[in-house]
């Protein structure tokens, strides 16, 4: 099964390596990256409302770097837990769970977070830090 047979990208230096996202440690393709075009935020559609997302967290100009791989996934089970009027107002986590299944997502690390108890502030981290 291949979850994400693409990626779309802009030309943030996070993406400048896109043989590092296309293939596997042993060489296999896993993926394709695409570029979206400059300041053409439309061409990712609701991936822009994550970057929003992100950044109710993680202010801009904030060394997303000096955070742990599980400050990252505690912010993610928290943006992906969160409902989204695009999705029939069901949250990213449901969709994935529905489509793949809850074996795959704790597999993956992913966690559901309680609608109440969802935080999209820089608190969140902070209490993690």
């Amino acid at each position: 099964m291949k979850l994400f047979p693409i990626l779309l990208a802009d030309n943030g230096t996070e993406f400048s390596n896109p043989e590092a996202l296309e293939f596997g440690p042993d060489g296999e393709r896993r993926s394709w990256v695409f570029y979206c075009n400059p300041s053409a935020p439309n061409e990712k559609g609701a991936c822009e409302n994550n970057h929003e997302f992100i950044r109710r967290v993680i202010p801009k100009g904030k060394d997303i770097g000096k955070y742990s791989q599980e400050q990252i996934n505690l912010m993610m089970n928290h943006i992906n837990s969160y409902s989204r009027p695009e999705l029939g107002n069901k949250p990213p986590y449901a969709i994935l769970a529905f489509h793949y299944g809850n074996r795959l997502l704790k597999k993956l690390g992913f966690e559901r977070i309680q609608p109440n108890d969802i935080i999209l502030k820089p608190s969140l981290l902070r209490k993690h830090d």
